[in-house]
């Protein structure tokens, strides 16, 4: 062999990859990109030389006396900068509480008083001791008509006291502000921690064969016999080191969900079907790793497939600045077959070493934050969520803000659904506790206790809720006059989904098909089933209602019905944004519209062997027939799509069954009916577009 790769020398060296090329540069006078480029096997031989003892062990490269007087002059530098830090600390400390001091006596003077963003007129007539009237007074003579309960900003208010020659400062949310400014300093306990890697793909390229395949891999033989994945995220173990991989959803319509992905990864692995090539899910990908900064490793999989061509995925890969190494670049490229599991090794091996480089660190010994990586609702357990402890360690019993939730974390289970009462960095876990589902993508941080955490939930509740209203007040006079023009047509949209991450990723997909003459805005989105709350919403904003593996509960059926408010629902996204697609071209009507035919509630079930699981049933309302299309609801989410397999009165096989009547029925290749499971009957009608 003519050549060496930097990390299998540094790996025969006993050295990491990062102290090898430090070495190359520095006593060699050899520049190296990184860990995967190449050295002569001659320079090789004599850097091995050089740096090897006798025994075969990396030696010093400076000898002991130069050690020590190298380390007594650190060791006086040191010292000296430590006194120089703790005085600099002290003095700052001294100048904080002087500065304090002087604003408390201000602020008891009546010279200066604290609001927050908002204020109302009586409070703010409170705080300068002055009567309403007068404040009210000297505001119309800004220009502001406002009552007593009337809330003022803060430029506002500022530009009023000034009047009464006193000044106004904006309130600290302490909490936040300490949770913003804890890692303000560097962090010097910060050791060691696991990669972080999502793994992104166009669909169909097998990129979730191949987390299967990493995972089956890398389970103990006493794990072996059942495999499951708990939660969103897993940990596997590679030898002394461990990954953790985050599993995002493959459709392009989440576009959204994969930047969030990006933004909380480390490496991310790139998977491109050897036969196929680059898509535009995987250009897709590529842009979003670019965008946030995060090193890729292309995995050109379905290398077993005859019509394998890495050589071409290489060639496309090289149009989006992706050159792979062996061609002169610096991107990683390893062959794998995800079907027969060949190379996962050396792609594992890869992610290692490329980690290695980013020196990933942080502080187990500090309190936790991270990232929510999925929420949803479960009717037994409450609101659940997926965090990723990005620093410190969480515990069970500790009190946690995140984003507008709050809550105080009753249990903890890890990515094999086993009870844990700790967690380090980068280990996803599954919690409970929470007082409402949050949003995927929220920030998390340990606070003091619940009362703390409550609160900045509340506040920035309230912070939202006054952002929101303003925006939506504006919007709705805009609204106004662009239909009063007839400039702009303008659709709005309600999204109900069955988890969290969902809810971004159609938002985001919806709101970029805004056009000229268009402009899609969505108003409100939320976890669970179309409630009468989301019709009301619909019915006063003129909106129209999109359910992701959702359905309308009977009230807001009824409820839509009689404020004429449309609800469309799907089971895929790409439907749904092809839907409203069309709409826009004119606001045309879809080719099929589907028809509830009626809805039956499971009552009872029983199994009987040859034939499965049998449900006892009630129709609620409408009808059931033996040939319609069936959809099974659980809790408001739909958990299955299919036909009947028989429909019976007593011991007869009938066509239907009208509301009010019982029935029994079994399901096409399904046998988990449950008892308070809802069986809704539905059709699809032709409907003829009218043409504009």
């Amino acid at each position: 062999m003519s050549k060496i790769r930097v990390y299998e020398l540094a790996k025969e060296l006993n050295i990491s990859s990062k102290e090898l090329i430090t070495i190359l540069e520095e006593e060699f006078n050899v520049i190296v990109k990184n860990h995967m480029s190449v050295v002569e096997n001659e320079d090789a031989e004599l850097i091995k030389e050089l740096l090897m003892d006798s025994e075969g062990n990396a030696s010093p490269k400076e000898d002991k006396e130069e050690e020590e007087d190298i380390v007594s002059k650190y060791e006086e530098i040191y010292v000296k900068d430590q006194v120089f830090t703790k005085n600099k600390k002290k003095n700052k400390s001294r100048i904080n509480d002087e500065v304090q001091e002087d604003n408390k006596k201000e602020q008891e003077d009546g010279t200066i008083i604290e609001i927050s963003n908002t204020i109302t007129v009586k409070e703010l007539s409170e705080k300068l001791n002055k009567p309403s009237t007068e404040v009210i007074k000297q505001l119309i003579f800004l220009g502001v008509m406002a009552a007593i309960n009337q809330e003022i900003d803060f430029n506002t208010a500022e530009k009023l006291a000034a009047k009464f020659d006193v000044q106004v400062v904006l309130k600290e949310e302490n909490a936040d502000n300490n949770i913003e400014e804890e890692e303000e300093e560097e962090d010097t306990k910060a050791i060691k921690r696991p990669p972080v890697v999502t793994v992104m793909g166009h669909v169909d390229h097998g990129k979730t064969s191949l987390l299967d395949a990493i995972r089956k891999a890398r389970v103990t033989e006493t794990e072996a016999g059942g495999i499951t994945q708990h939660i969103g995220a897993y940990t596997v173990n590679i030898g002394e080191e461990k990954i953790t991989f985050l599993d995002t959803p493959g459709h392009e319509a989440f576009t959204a969900m994969r930047a969030r992905g990006a933004q909380l990864t480390d490496v991310v692995i790139l998977v491109v079907a050897a036969d196929d090539g680059v898509m535009p899910q995987t250009a897709e990908a590529i842009n979003h790793c670019k965008a946030a900064n995060v090193p890729m490793i292309v995995a050109i999989n379905k290398i077993d497939k005859p019509d394998a061509n890495p050589d071409r995925v290489k060639q496309e890969l090289s149009e989006y600045g992706l050159l792979a190494e062996d061609w002169g670049g610096d991107t990683i490229c390893v062959p794998v077959s995800a079907k027969n599991k060949l190379g996962i090794d050396s792609l594992l091996e890869m992610v290692i070493l490329s980690a290695e480089m980013l020196e990933l660190k942080a502080n187990p010994k500090r309190k936790a934050k991270g990232t929510v990586v999925e929420a949803k609702l479960d009717k037994g357990r409450g609101a659940i969520a997926t965090l990723l402890v990005q620093n410190g360690t969480l515990h069970v019993g500790e009190s946690i803000i995140v984003g507008t939730t709050y809550g105080r974390i009753r249990a903890m289970f890890d990515d094999k659904g086993k009870k844990i009462k700790s967690a380090g960095p980068s280990i996803p876990v599954e919690i409970l506790g929470l007082s409402e589902v949050p949003v995927a993508g929220d920030k998390f941080n340990v606070v003091k206790d619940e009362k703390t955490a409550r609160q900045m939930a509340e506040s920035r509740k309230e912070k939202i809720k006054n952002e929101t209203q303003s925006m939506h007040k504006v919007s709705l006079e805009d609204l106004y006059s662009q239909i009063k023009e007839g400039k702009v047509k303008e659709l709005d949209i309600i999204v109900k989904a069955d988890v969290q991450g969902s809810i971004e990723a159609v938002k985001q997909s919806l709101e970029k098909l805004s056009t000229e003459d268009v402009k899609v805005r969505v108003l409100h989105g939320g976890v669970g089933a179309i409630t009468e709350t989301d019709v009301t919403l619909a019915s006063a904003s003129n909106a129209i209602i999109i359910g992701f593996n959702v359905r309308p509960d009977a009230n807001a059926s009824i409820m839509s019905e009689k404020e004429n408010v449309e609800i469309k629902t799907y089971r895929i996204i790409y439907d749904a944004i092809e839907d409203i697609k069309s709409a826009m071209i004119g606001m045309l009507e879809p080719d099929y519209k589907e028809v509830v035919l009626g809805r039956v509630e499971v009552r009872q079930t029983y199994k009987i062997s040859n034939v499965g699981t049998v449900a006892g049933c009630y129709v609620l309302d409408g009808k059931i027939t033996r040939n319609s299309d069936i959809r099974i609801i659980r809790d408001g989410i739909v958990i299955l799509e299919t036909k009947l397999d028989s429909l019976k009165r007593f011991k007869d096989d009938v066509k239907e069954v009208n509301a009010g009547y019982e029935c029994g029925l079994s399901i096409e290749k399904f046998n988990d009916i449950k008892v308070g499971d809802v069986v809704e009957a539905y059709t699809m009608q032709e409907v003829k577009r009218e043409h504009l």
